[in-house]
Formats: C-alpha cells, structure tokens, sequence
C-alpha cells in the first residue's frame, strides 16, 4: 500500500507580492503584476515588460551577511521556504533530520550572478570576483541552501527542466515520501530571469509579447490576439508530509497530492508536439496515478504561456483526455496576471490550486477579450468564480519537450 502524501504548509513570492495571502487576494481580484521593467533600462528591447517581484527585500527575511552571497533566486526559495516551514509548524532536529529532504528546481539558475560578475571579467578586474559567485549561482544552490538554513539532511535534489521544473520537484518529492525514502519534503521551484541577457536572447526567438504601450494586457492565455508570452519572476514552496505524521501532529492539511504524470514530446527544443499528443499523454499518466477517471477533475490550472502554439495544443490535449467533458471543466491561466515564472511557473500554481481547494475560488484568466476558434473551452474569463472544487489537475509544459502534471484533492482521511 503506498504512503499518502499531503500538504501542510505554503510559501510563495510572486510578481503580486511577498507572501501567499498577498499574491492570492491579487490574483482572486484580477490584478496584473506585470509592468515596466525597473531592474535595468529595456529600452533597447522590443519587449520592455515582466512581472518583476518589486516588494522583496531580502534583509527582512534572511540573514544580511548571508542573502548578499546568493543569488537573487536563490533568496526566493531560501525566502519561500521559510514561509512553508512556518506555515506547517514542523520541527527539524536530530532525531528526524535524515527524514527530511528537499527539492527545488529552477530553468536558468542564476543568470543575474553570471551577467553581473562577467562585466567585472570584460572589464579585467577578475581579482573582484567573489569566492562566492560559484555557490552563489549554480542551480541546486537553492535547495543547497533550504537544506542548510533548516537542517535537513534527506534527498537532496534540484530537477533543472525549464518551465516544468517545479512542477517535477514537487512530484519527485511526492514519489520520494510515497516509496519511503523520506518523511517531509520540502520542495518547489524557484527563478529570477529578468535581466538584459535573458532578453536579448529571447527577443531573438519571437517568443515574448511586445505589447509595450499596455504591458498589464499582454499576457492574454488562450486570446485569439496573444502575441507571446510574459517573463516572471519568483517561488513557491510547500512542505509535503507523509499522511500520518501530518495527522499525528495534527497539522493543518491544504490538500492531498494524488497523481503525478511526467513524459517529453521528443519533437522540438521549444515548440510542443503537433495537437498536444504528449500533452495529452502526460496528463493520462497523473489521472492513472491518481486512480481517478477524467470527469473527476472539477478545474484545470493551465499551463497557458500565452503563445500561439502552447494554448491551441494544450487545449486539443484537453480535449482529447476529457472529450465532453472539457465543455464543462474551468481551466484558467494564472500566468494572466504574474507571467511566467519559468521553473517556478508550476510549483506556484500548485500552491494557487490548493487555495482554490480551500477557499472555492477559481482565479481568472484575465484579458480574455477575443475568443480563438481554436481555443473554445471555458477559461474563466477576466472574473474569479466561486464554486467548489475538490480535485484539481496541474499543468506544466516546457521548453524541450518536458512536461509534467500534478493532480491535488481535498484532504479527506477516507
């Protein structure tokens, strides 16, 4: 019989604030975190927006001495983590140490560290480069550094899979406490990709909306007049728990994770396959995990990059898994209103998920306006619903062809 793997503490930092209850109320409202960018002069790009996280400031949660030697998404997940593990009241010592793991994943580890001490190199002052601009940016730095602020000294791993990553640590850690090898996982993802680099080469794919004069209506999942998607930035971390230690506690319980799915289209570096096959296929193998039929999925928190290719696919995926049932599920974007938040994108909207669990809430996909033939399902457009849902499938697709799908319920101790 496996383990049951639940959720007993959240934390997350997003384009609408520091803080889950922040972003949540944001987002239930439909507020855009996206804007111009702040961080470095856009004006020589065609794209000159994000959804930069503006309320951050690491000194207030983390150690000074110490938040100066990481990365700035490396401050995320240390500062996200510290939310989680709070929020779920566990105690890390000597005795449950080896049972305590992590997981964090991240796309592009810690471009800002690269840009910045390279110009110190071009400039020949390579004497100025810290002893910590290594540990300081390397990708599994960042769940390096949770397992050191907090002790814990079971799996450690760092799934680097582009927009899928959080997605796939948080499904990893489920299998982790579901086989036994650890008793908590503390796990999501976590990125801070808003820099000139990131830009210029994104630029040069076509990938990203250029809709500058209106910066808050560019990111528009499933429109017919999407132009490209929306770079984010940020984390998301919960604390998965073994059911009987979650119950012995008697900690808080969000939800369960039920079902986790991870396959690769083999077809493309960036384009998805043709029609959503693997899309497809990847979310059968969560609902086979979950033991569950299609039609018990109440809401579908979409990848929805707002690019052309992603909405139409991952739409005929729905399609194809849920036939008529895909004309009565919610489905919606989050990355509406905070962009894409690459390796983060997924383990965020986890969390997103497990509040509409709780809280009866679907969030909009907001700038909805023109609807796509290609696209006709409903996507929440522009206002939250209330209405219960209990079993919700997660989305992540990404570049080179990985995907990943969660699948979360209300907690129930039947």
């Amino acid at each position: 019989m496996r383990r049951r793997v639940v959720v007993t503490g959240i934390g997350a930092i997003t384009p609408l604030g520091t803080g889950v209850e922040k972003s949540w109320q944001a987002l239930c409202q439909g507020k855009s975190g996206i804007d111009r960018i702040t961080s470095f002069d856009p004006s020589p790009f065609h794209t000159q927006f994000a959804g930069e996280v503006r309320d951050f400031v690491a000194e207030d949660l983390l150690d000074r001495k110490i938040a100066r030697r990481m990365d700035r998404f490396i401050q995320f997940a240390v500062a996200a983590a510290q939310m989680a593990v709070e929020d779920s009241g566990i105690k890390i010592t000597t005795s449950n140490a080896d049972r305590v793991g992590v997981a964090v994943g991240n796309a592009v580890s810690g471009i800002l560290s690269i840009e910045k001490y390279h110009q110190l190199l071009l400039q020949g002052l390579y004497h100025k480069i810290s002893p910590f601009f290594v540990p300081g940016f390397i990708s599994n730095m960042a769940a390096g550094q949770v397992a050191i602020r907090f002790g814990a000294k079971g799996p450690n791993l760092c799934p680097v899979t582009a927009c899928a990553a959080g997605t796939h640590a948080i499904g990893d850690s489920y299998r982790i406490i579901q086989r036994g090898d650890a008793d908590i996982m503390i796990t999501g993802g976590a990125e801070a990709g808003i820099t000139p680099l990131m830009f210029a080469g994104l630029t040069a794919t076509g990938a990203l909306s250029t809709r500058n004069s209106a910066p808050k209506k560019a990111s528009r999942p499933f429109d017919k007049l999407r132009d490209g998607f929306v770079v984010g930035e940020g984390a998301g971390i919960v604390i998965l728990e073994e059911l009987g230690l979650a119950l012995r506690r008697g900690a808080k319980i969000y939800g369960e994770i039920v079902g986790y799915g991870a396959n690769c289209d083999a077809y493309h570096i960036t384009s998805p396959s043709p029609l959503g096959e693997s899309m497809a296929a990847c979310i059968r193998l969560a609902l086979a995990d979950a033991r569950i039929s299609p039609q018990e999925i109440d809401y579908i928190n979409a990848h929805g990059t707002s690019t052309l290719l992603n909405d139409q696919c991952e739409t005929a995926a729905i399609k194809t898994v849920f036939g008529e049932h895909s004309q009565k599920m919610a489905i919606s974007s989050n990355k509406s209103m905070i962009g894409h938040l690459w390796g983060a994108s997924g383990a965020v909207e986890a969390i997103f998920s497990l509040f509409s669990i709780n809280q009866g809430i679907i969030p909009p996909t907001i700038n909805y306006e023109v609807p796509d033939p290609e696209c006709d399902l409903d996507y929440v457009p522009n206002v939250a619903r209330k209405v219960k849902v209990t079993t919700i499938l997660s989305n992540s697709f990404g570049f080179g062809g990985t995907n990943a799908s969660l699948v979360l319920q209300e907690f129930s101790e039947s």
